[in-house]
This record gives C-alpha cells, structure tokens and sequence, in this order.
C-alpha cells in the first residue's frame, strides 16, 4: 500500500510590481501561452467542437453537520486575558450548524471545479456566520501531458501529515484536523507531466502564479505583486521527491525539498525542509522594547507511518520551526501579558494590552510558535471487531518547555452516509508555557455528519 500523498501544486515568482489590470493581463497571457505551446500529437489533438462541449459530465456531493463544544477557558493564561480582558468566562459552550458542498462539470477536455462552505455558530458570546468559497476553478488538457488551471485553488504541497514547511503557497492546516477542506488562493497554472521505463519514472513540473491585489489574496502578503511557485515532482527509484519554490515581493524567497518512501508494504518515511530568505521576525526584548530582525532559516520535518497487522495505524513527526521563538522568549512574551493584566486591573490603562496584542499578532500568538515539536497519532481500525468503530489518540508536545495537547477520539460510521465524532482535547502545561498558556484547558466536542 502506498501512504504518500501524491500532490501537484504551484509555487510563486514574483519579478515586478504591476498595476492590478496589466497584472491581470500577464497572468492570462502566460496562461495562454503555455497552453498555446502544448505539444500536439496525433489523437491528443484538442479541438473545441461542439459535439465534444455537449458532453457533460456533472458531480455534486458534500456534507451536513452539527457540532456541539464545550470548553473549560484557563482564565489566567496569556490567550484568555487577551480575548476576554473585559469580559472574563470560565466556561464557553458554542453550536455550529455546517454546508460543505463541492462539484464539479466535465467537458471533454475542459472542468470547472468549485468546493463552498457555510456556517453558522451560536456561543455564550454571541451569534456568528460566514459563507466562502474554498476553491472554484477552471482547468483545461490540451494534451496528454499539459494541464492549466486558472482561479481559486487549494493547494497541499508537503508531504507531512501534520505540518508542511515546504507548503510555500498551502493554508496553514490544523493538525488535529489535517484531513479537513482549507481555502484556497486565486491563481493561475500550468503542469508538465512525462512519464516513462527506467529508474525515473515519472517526472512533473507545476507553475503557478499567485498575484496578490485588492481583493485578491489580500491576506497572502504584501499587496501589488505578481508571486512565482513551482514544483518539480520526481518519482525517482520508487522515491517521491519534490524539489519546490517560491518567489516574489508578497513574501520573501524559499526554496524546499520533500520526499517519501515506502521501505514496505506497511511502513512509510518521509520528510521535508524548507529554506526561507531574509525572514522577518519581531521580538520583545528584555528591557520591554521591540526588535525586528531579518535573517534567513530553516525549517524542517521528518516522520514515519506503520500499520500494523491488526490495523494499528501510527504517525510520529518531528518539526523544526525555523522561525519560531526560543524557550525564553516565549516566556518573556508571557510575562508582558501578567504584566499588561496587573497595570489594567490597577490602574485602568491598556497600553501594555496594546503592545502584547500586538507582538500576538505578529507571531508570538499563532499556532504551534515555539521552535520544536513532537506530534503523534494512533487510530486503531474496529477494535474487538467492532464493525465501524475507529477509536485514536493525538498528542501534540512542545519539545522545550514539555507543554503538551492529548487528544482522544472516537469516530463511528455504522450508518450509511453518517459520520459521528466524539472528542476530547486536553491541554497541559506550567505557567509561562505553549499549551500553559493556550486559551482552552479542555475541550469536549461530538460532531455529527450526513454525506450526500
């Protein structure tokens, strides 16, 4: 069995700051002109007839869900005095009512794609909702061994289950829910595909390009620019090798590599590293200011996968954070929140709020900020021959500071078209630590879902 992930997707270039139309204009341009420069053979030629476009092939499938929380809130720790300052909860109960819809229409040669959602969540705070398109794109094939792409795409470079630093273009994931749709990005592609007899057995090469305009890609960087990513995918010697780029003034330049190998039927290696250049990081100094510095990293995973012969199923993945924060520097960030807390409780001034909101933001506050971690996974396939019954267990460590996540669960899906999960995410760890500080100290969810 092969546990790799085969994936094809874009990195980004960008060359030259453009105005937003003629940026357009380049992006169709290229897009064309790679299509216009397939290779043409014989019975792959692509003509637009209309018998061909009447032949449509149209699919429409997703979920419903219901998903019941209930968090017990660590009301001393950094993240909660951040977010409930004003209003401080013990507790919060929340109800999520979700759409998860995707299709797709075939003509030939030609597909549209799309994959939406929509939510609507009721907690003690209050009521929320929101409605997005994850992915709508079009895609044409030329040939055999031409594809081209244009709109909105997610994309899944990496091969680690739980983290991807070589993802130079993916959404950041959850790795308690790796497996869930993500957004994607606006973006224009074209993919290369060669198979052929010998050591090297299939060779790919994906572009993409990404442009980052008003309303588009907002939150992918810097605004104006027209980013390059490609990804040269090798199937070397039964050996998935991705060699990965990324370039452009949105974001600063990296270069990864990526690879997986089944050294059996059962039990799969694989890792990725990724090298970031000029990578800005802002941080708090011991005198309380700031610091901004910029120097290039490296980031880097490497894990395994078995399964065993009674369907014991266990992923271990070690990950280097190049750009994440020391030990202390964690714990300073920490102590500026008490700090922040003291100074508002006494005196009613919200300037050290201020600043440790904002250092939140501009990384100390995003997931997994700490420099090495340790994830491991265990699900075990119908346990005592309980047909449909899927219990595992997540564990999440911060390899410095010993602050950790424990997750055990229980999934079902003895009727047709249902799903049911039961989860409990623990989180543990001393004062001024990762998951010390974390907003949650429990969380108990059941998600029920209906597939269509």
């Amino acid at each position: 069995m092969r546990f790799s992930r085969s994936t094809t997707c874009p990195g980004s270039r960008n060359s030259a700051d453009l105005p937003a139309a003629g940026g357009r204009t380049i992006v169709l341009g290229l897009l064309l002109g790679l299509v216009a420069a397939a290779p043409v053979h014989g019975a792959d030629d692509f003509t637009f007839e209309l018998h061909e476009l009447t032949k449509k092939t149209h699919e429409i499938g997703g979920f419903v869900e219901i998903d019941g929380e209930h968090m017990e809130i660590r009301e001393d720790g950094a993240a909660s005095l951040l977010n409930f300052r004003d209003d401080p909860v013990s507790t919060l109960d929340r109800m999520t009512v979700g759409l998860q819809l995707h299709g797709s229409s075939t003509w030939q040669s030609a597909s549209i794609n799309w994959l939406g959602k929509g939510i609507a969540a009721q907690d003690d705070l209050g009521w929320s909702d929101s409605l997005d398109l994850y992915e709508g794109y079009a895609t044409l094939r030329p040939s055999a061994e031409i594809n081209a792409a244009i709109g909105k795409k997610s994309y899944k470079w990496g091969k680690g289950y739980a983290w991807n630093p070589v993802g130079f273009i993916n959404r950041t994931k959850d790795p308690n829910n790796p497996e869930e749709a993500l957004e994607g990005y606006v973006a224009a592609e074209a993919e290369w595909i060669k198979s052929r007899p010998g050591d090297l057995q299939n060779i790919a090469l994906t572009a993409a390009i990404v442009p980052v305009w008003n309303d588009v890609n907002e939150d992918f960087g810097n605004e104006d620019h027209l980013n390059l990513a490609a990804k040269l995918y090798l199937l070397y010697l039964d050996t998935d090798i991705d060699i990965l780029a990324f370039t452009g003034d949105s974001r600063t330049t990296r270069f990864g590599v990526d690879l997986s190998r089944n050294i059996s039927s059962n039990f799969e290696i694989h890792g990725e590293v990724a090298w970031f250049a000029d990578m800005p990081r802002t941080i708090l100094r011991s005198d309380g200011g700031l610091r901004r510095e910029t120097g290039d990293r490296t980031s880097l995973l490497a894990g395994i996968r078995y399964l065993t012969s009674f369907d014991l199923t266990t992923i271990i993945e070690y990950y280097h954070n190049g750009i994440g924060y020391s030990e202390a520097e964690m714990e300073r960030f920490f102590h500026l929140v008490d700090e922040a807390r003291d100074l508002y409780l006494t005196s009613g001034a919200a300037s050290l709020y201020d600043l440790a909101g904002q250092m939140s933001t501009q990384g100390y506050g995003r997931p997994y900020a700490g420099r090495d971690y340790l994830y491991a996974r265990l699900s075990l396939k119908e346990p005592f021959d309980i047909l449909y019954f899927t219990p595992a267990l997540t564990t999440i460590i911060n390899l410095h500071d010993r602050s950790f996540s424990i997750t055990p669960e229980m999934a079902y899906t003895g009727f047709t078209n249902w799903e049911l999960l039961l989860r409990l995410a623990l989180l543990n760890g001393p004062d001024s630590s990762d998951y010390g500080e974390k907003q949650n100290s429990g969380r108990l969810e059941l998600r029920v879902r209906y597939f269509f």
